[in-house]
C-alpha cells in the first residue's frame, strides 16, 4: 500500500499592504493601551485599535451601494454592511465613541478604570477576529499586568 505523504496547502489570502499596516497600528494601539496608567489614555488607544481595525477590514471590501462622491460615513456604519457579521461590534464600538470623544477632550471622570479595561479586553477579541475574518495570523493576546500583584 502507497501512502500519499504530499502536504495539501490552502490557498493563502492576498490582504492590501495598507489594510496590514493598519492591522499592525491596532496592534501597536492595544499594546499602547495596555502600558497606560490613565484610564482616559487606556480607553482612547483601545477604541482607536477598533476602528483601525474595522478600516483595514473596509480597505478590502468596498460596503455595497457605497457612493464615494457621498456624505462621509462612519466606518461603524459601514462595517455591518461590508461584513454582516459583525453588525453588533459595530454598534458597540459606535456607543463608546462618545466616551472616547470626551477623554480624548479631558474631561475628568469621562471613564473609569475598570470601563477602561474591559474595552482594552473587547478591543482585543475584535481585532483578532478581523485578522481571522481577513485570512491572517493572529498575534497573541497581550498580556495586562494585574495592579494587584507586588
Amino acid at each position: 500500500m502507497s501512502v500519499n505523504t504530499t502536504v495539501r496547502r490552502l490557498p493563502t489570502r492576498r490582504v492590501a499592504p495598507s489594510a496590514v499596516a493598519m492591522l499592525q497600528a491596532a496592534r501597536q494601539g492595544l499594546a499602547d493601551s495596555a502600558e497606560a496608567t490613565a484610564p482616559a489614555n487606556r480607553y482612547v488607544a483601545a477604541h482607536l485599535s477598533a476602528l483601525r481595525a474595522a478600516a483595514a477590514l473596509l480597505a478590502t471590501r468596498e460596503p455595497a451601494g457605497t457612493n464615494r462622491r457621498g456624505r462621509p460615513r462612519s466606518v461603524w456604519v459601514l462595517l455591518p454592511e461590508a461584513d454582516p457579521a459583525l453588525s453588533e461590534w459595530a454598534a458597540f464600538f459606535a456607543a463608546g465613541a462618545d466616551k472616547r470623544a470626551a477623554a480624548e477632550a479631558g474631561l475628568p471622570r469621562a471613564v473609569t478604570a475598570r470601563e477602561a479595561e474591559e474595552l482594552l479586553h473587547d478591543a482585543e477579541i475584535f481585532v483578532a477576529l478581523v485578522e481571522d475574518t481577513l485570512g491572517l495570523p493572529g498575534q497573541p493576546t497581550i498580556p495586562i499586568a494585574d495592579s494587584r500583584a507586588s
